[in-house]
């Protein structure tokens, strides 16, 4: 991919929008508070901060690449267009039944998650497809025009189609497609055989459906986003970072916004793997803190793991199962409500709860002064010594350390008999064991062991809590990189133009047929390079391929990727040796005597990865300058420390400092507990690892 001399990544976060500019090898970037009402004013007010660093015109920008959370955020707040589901007879109320499995099995009042469609918004057509594809019963075109006749008097303003086993044969929803168009023109579609070709109607159905609820939405979005920066003299390409960690055109994006779902956190899992093979890891857990929740994903040979489905908006203290399930390609990761601006309060049995409300950039936490009464996980750093109330995000937000101490009294203080500081104490103990153990969790649900992994922090929060985590999980070796604060941001710039194709076609190993798979194999990757190919009309494109195996009789599949080799000459024993495998290392042991089968096919077609220059050690030098002192809170001692402060800007590299103390930077602090030191590397990153 040739890389543009001038190059902008963009994030807009439920707190803060980050904007990085790169101008040749320089890097301008900036953090400016997220406008909720029309998120594209906070990205031209960062676009212009950053061009006026760089000193350029902003029509000197020759690419911009932007993620989102306005798709999750609508999903979680219900805040989309009026919709409505067409399915087939007799499944209107899949998407309501869920999988009937329980996410809390002793909790008596349990209350499942709405649908985000109600029932009377669920239309039917009699019709029926086969679960190999073959039409049971035919679909009659005046049916069609009589259902859509009664959707139109209804008013809606989004429609999206899902008929059982369409991923098989789709010539059913297509009918539907064509007569809404005839008789609904401006209204928009979305077929579940195009979003989600995959087996599983409730995952299928509930994708399409929210593909349809923020897609207008979305597209009324990226269209004034494209109109106010042609106003500013910015008219290149604008591509869109993807669930699954590559870009896609802007058209594409309009399309299928379900895929921007969890664009964002994305790129920081990307912006992770980028450092992990500058500094040739192959083990590390990447660690996104930003103002409203904290991502953790686990990074293998310099390559994020990827999973095909995922849950947003969870209900239930961000438990599996109480979420709305997304059947997208996405990276994997686990995501709770811990962030700068995550809101504590006491519950009944007299316990700190931390999130998942967040007090977001409107009005903020207590200490920004703009109305927030409650105590949130940034108040609980100020008042623990870890923040500069004067120097907060570069000095362009005042922090008012009064307001956090009267906020953390009132409403943890005074029901649990404590002063500011050991509320905030208490606060933040709360946050970072909530995030460690979502990490342990995480790690053994994937057959993994923290203790041989490096941690590389990123957002503007992570920092801050880190040095601290890595105390909790045993992780010895920390990486804060350049540009942490907008971490994700820069994710986007180093990430390839990249879609997966996937499609549900069942197959057991007792019954392969090669001939099939390789057709199979093929279409699909024909079908993932063209989306490629819109984005990127030059670069070379590389396919990965990957299938979704199981012993026949179990729920759930684990992928099994293939190289190009073994998807172009199939063979079944090669087939069962890799599930084996890859088994084996999840679970402990095979399952002699079983057979094996295949549910889902996928093939990512993506542009090379930028080549990254490997960074050598610096050796150990001579101690930071300390620009300051001041007082700091030890949460592994439970004590207030004597901490140096040190501007990051003048570490040389080699230069190192020594815990208790706080590196800072504009965007963000690093905070060395007492256990830990760290060294100044000559890529800019700060290498934080435990004392002898």
């Amino acid at each position: 991919m040739k890389k543009p001399s001038v190059r902008m990544g963009v994030d807009i976060g439920g707190t803060f929008t980050d904007v990085m500019l790169e101008v040749g090898e320089k890097q301008f970037s900036t953090k400016v508070l997220t406008t909720y009402t029309a998120p594209e004013d906070a990205i031209i007010d960062g676009l212009t901060q950053v061009c006026d660093k760089a000193g350029i015109h902003p029509s000197a920008i020759k690419q911009i690449i932007h993620g989102t959370t306005l798709a999750t955020n609508a999903l979680i707040e219900r805040h989309g267009a009026k919709t409505a589901l067409i399915t087939t007879q007799g499944f209107r109320d899949v998407i309501e039944m869920r999988t009937e499995s329980r996410f809390e099995q002793y909790d008596l009042n349990l209350t499942l998650p709405e649908p985000l469609l109600p029932r009377q918004a669920r239309y039917t057509l009699k019709e029926r497809i086969s679960a190999k594809g073959e039409v049971l019963i035919p679909l009659n075109r005046p049916d069609i025009e009589a259902l859509v006749d009664e959707i139109r008097e209804a008013g809606f303003e989004s429609i999206a189609v899902g008929l059982i086993h369409s991923y098989l044969n789709d010539t059913h929803e297509k009918l539907v497609r064509d007569v809404l168009a005839e008789k609904m023109p401006n209204t928009m579609v979305s077929l579940s055989c195009e979003v989600s070709p995959q087996m599983r109607e409730y995952e299928r159905f509930n994708t399409v459906v929210a593909n349809a609820f923020i897609k207008p939405l979305m597209k009324s979005y990226l269209g004034r986003l494209e109109g106010r920066l042609q106003e500013q003299g910015v008219r290149c390409p604008i591509f869109l970072m993807h669930s699954g960690g590559g870009i896609i055109s802007i058209e594409s994006a309009a399309e299928f916004p379900v895929r921007l779902v969890e664009s964002g956190p994305a790129g920081g899992a990307v912006f992770a793997a980028n450092i992990a093979s500058r500094y040739g890891l192959d083990k590390v857990l990447s660690f996104d803190m930003g103002g409203t929740t904290a991502k953790i994903c686990l990074i293998k040979n310099q390559t994020p793991k990827t999973s095909r489905v995922f849950e947003v908006a969870r209900t239930y203290r961000f438990k599996k199962g109480s979420g709305m399930p997304i059947s997208i390609p996405v990276i994997d990761m686990v995501e709770i409500g811990a962030g700068g601006g995550s809101l504590a309060h006491v519950d009944a049995m007299h316990q700190i709860r931390v999130g998942p409300e967040s007090a977001g950039s409107e009005p903020g936490p207590a200490c920004y002064g703009r109305g927030g009464d409650k105590p949130a996980v940034t108040d609980a750093d100020l008042v623990l010594g870890k923040l500069d109330p004067d120097n907060f995000a570069g000095g362009s937000i005042s922090l008012s350390m009064a307001s956090s101490a009267a906020a953390l009294e009132k409403v943890l203080g005074e029901p649990l008999d404590m002063d500011a500081q050991t509320a905030a104490f208490g606060l933040a103990e709360v946050v970072d064991e909530n995030m460690a153990n979502a990490a342990r969790v995480h790690a053994v649900e994937n057959g993994e062991d923290l203790a041989n992994y490096t941690m590389i922090a990123f957002g503007g929060a992570a920092p801050l809590h880190a040095g601290r985590l890595c105390e909790k999980l045993g992780v010895e070796r920390l990486l804060v990189p350049p540009g942490a604060g907008v971490g994700s941001a820069i994710g986007f710039l180093r990430a390839p133009f990249s879609f997966e194709a996937n499609r549900s076609v069942y197959m057991k190993l007792s019954d392969f047929q090669p001939d099939v798979i390789k057709l199979l194999l093929s279409d699909l990757q024909n079908e993932a390079r063209s989306f490629v190919r819109s984005c990127d009309a030059e670069s070379d494109i590389l396919s990965e391929f990957k299938v979704y195996m199981r012993y026949t009789g179990q729920g759930w599949e684990i992928p099994i990727i293939l190289t190009e080799e073994q998807a172009m000459n199939p063979n079944a024993e090669t087939f069962q040796h890799l599930f084996e495998q890859d088994y084996v290392t999840l679970f402990g042991r095979a399952v002699e005597g079983m057979d094996v089968e295949i549910t889902v096919w996928a093939v990512n077609a993506t542009t090379p990865p930028m080549k990254v220059a490997v960074t050598k050690a610096a050796a150990e030098g001579s101690e930071a300058k300390s620009h300051s002192r001041r007082r700091m809170f030890d949460s592994a001692l439970g004590e207030t420390v004597d901490a140096s402060v040190v501007l990051r800007k003048d570490m040389l590299p080699g230069q190192t400092t020594e815990g208790p103390s706080a590196i800072t930077e504009d965007e963000t602090t690093i905070i060395l507990p007492v256990s830990r030191r760290a060294i100044m590397q000559p890529d800019g990153c700060v290498d934080v690892v435990a004392k002898a």
